[in-house]
Formats: C-alpha cells, sequence, structure tokens
C-alpha cells in the first residue's frame, strides 16, 4: 500500500469512512457521498477495484488490436501512422484511468481527466485527416496545431486558475458531439461506396450512448460498481470494433493508392 502512495493518515480516513457508512446503513439513512465520491470497498491496494481493472481492460482491448493493425497494414497506408498515433494516446489515457482509480490523488486525478480529453481530441483529428487531410495535408497539419492550443488552453485553465468538474465535463460533452457528427456526417455520405463504415456508425453511438452511464448516480452495488465502472466495462468491446473499421478502412486506401498509381 505504501507503494501506491497510501499513508497512515489515509488508511485512518478509510477505516472511519465505513465507520460512518456502517452508522448511516444501521439507523437507515441514506449513504452520503464523501469528498465528492461514493465509498468503495477496498482491495488490496486499489481504491476503486472494478473501475481500476475494467480501465486495465480497456487498455488491453486497444493494445491487443494494436498488435493486430500493425500486422494486417502496412506502413504504406495513408493513414497508418495517425491511426498508430491515436492508438498510443488511447493506450496512455486508460494507463492513467487504471493509476487513478487504483489511487486517487490530485497528480492521477488530473491526468486521467487530461488525457480522456486528449483522446476525444485526437479522434476529431483523425477525423479531420480521413474526411480532409489525405487531400489537404496543410490544413490537417494547421487543425492538429489548432487542437493542442486547446488543449493547451484547456489544460492550463484547470491547472493554473481552478480545477472545474463542471467546466471539464462541459468541454468535453462539447468536443464529443463535434466527434459524434463529424464521424457520423461522414459515414452517411460513403455508406454506399464503403459498405464497412457501419461499424464506426455503430462505434460512436455506442460511445456517446454509454457516456449517459455517467448521469447515473447512484451507491456501488456491493460497494464495488457504481455507474463509472459499469460505463468503463461496457466500452471494452467498443474498442474492437473500431479499431476492426480502421483496419478496413486502411487497406482500402491502401488498395485506392495502389489501383490509382497502376493508372498513372
Amino acid at each position: 500500500m505504501s507503494l501506491t502512495g497510501w499513508t497512515c493518515r489515509d488508511d485512518c480516513k478509510y477505516e472511519c469512512m465505513w465507520l460512518t457508512v456502517r452508522l448511516y446503513v444501521q439507523e437507515g439513512y441514506r449513504v452520503p457521498q464523501f469528498h465528492g465520491k461514493w465509498p468503495f470497498s477496498r482491495f488490496l491496494f486499489f481504491q476503486e477495484p472494478a473501475s481500476a481493472f475494467a480501465s486495465f481492460l480497456n487498455g488491453l482491448a486497444n493494445f491487443v488490436m494494436l498488435t493486430r493493425y500493425k500486422a494486417s497494414v502496412p506502413p504504406s497506408s495513408p493513414m497508418y501512422h495517425t491511426c498508430i498515433a491515436f492508438a498510443w494516446v488511447s493506450l496512455n489515457a486508460w494507463f492513467w484511468s487504471t493509476v487513478f482509480h487504483t489511487r486517487d490523488t490530485d497528480v492521477t486525478e488530473k491526468m486521467d481527466y487530461f488525457c480522456a480529453s486528449t483522446v476525444i481530441l485526437h479522434s476529431i483529428y483523425l477525423c479531420c485527416v480521413r474526411t480532409l487531410g489525405l487531400k489537404r495535408p496543410a490544413f490537417a497539419n494547421a487543425f492538429g496545431a489548432f487542437l493542442i492550443l486547446v488543449l493547451a488552453c484547456h489544460v492550463s485553465y484547470l491547472t493554473l486558475v481552478r480545477f472545474d468538474y463542471g467546466y471539464n465535463m462541459a468541454a468535453n460533452v462539447a468536443i464529443g458531439l463535434l466527434n459524434l457528427f463529424w464521424w457520423l456526417g461522414w459515414c452517411v455520405r460513403n455508406q454506399q461506396r464503403l459498405p464497412y463504415v457501419w461499424k464506426c456508425v455503430v462505434v460512436v453511438l455506442l460511445l456517446q450512448g454509454l457516456a449517459l452511464l455517467e448521469l447515473l448516480d447512484f451507491p456501488p452495488l456491493f460497494w464495488i460498481f457504481d455507474a463509472h465502472a459499469i460505463w468503463h466495462i461496457s466500452t471494452v468491446p467498443v474498442h474492437v470494433l473500431f479499431y476492426s473499421f480502421l483496419r478496413d478502412d486502411s487497406l482500402y486506401l491502401l488498395k485506392a493508392n495502389s489501383d490509382i498509381l497502376k493508372i498513372d
């Protein structure tokens, strides 16, 4: 426990929390949140075992699908390097999510939130490159620089001014909706020409729908499973479908480029 940052004072707070929870339950009162979080039954040094394990599974799914993508798509594909970069950004985010749910501190919380925002912004960049950037690389580069500036301003405000949970949620919802409608618009326009885009449609709709679980607010089932943990568990298979879409699309672009070269 000391290796993960638990101190004697932290452990005393944890034990006192459960003493308070038992008193609330015995008297028939609704169990409150403590410092904005529900009480979770600690397993070894894992503060939120279900969410930590689910985050690890999401990271593992990303890693497995990344290796499969690299094994089936050659680097000469136009989207190869952008997809690989997205995979590593996602892996980094799920690593910090696992760390945060293992041990909640100011640093791990900020890293979890900031890396999650980075994934959404990179998904927007991925969409930009696929829809516009292949024909207009200068525009994609400029847009990527703009997204980096947006991320820098977002992180700076939350770090240097005030860590505003409401603002962070609103900002992520806004960029998430932009990501949703941009991908959906491209998929609708290309559904006849690219039959595999249904995978992308399902992914973006599922991700937005499953994110609504965050709006649920109930004490953890068995003091382990809350809405956040259930949300993380439910997103594991979504990664498999999205990387399957990226692989199909990358191979299509590779073939299309080869056909153009043959004609030339």
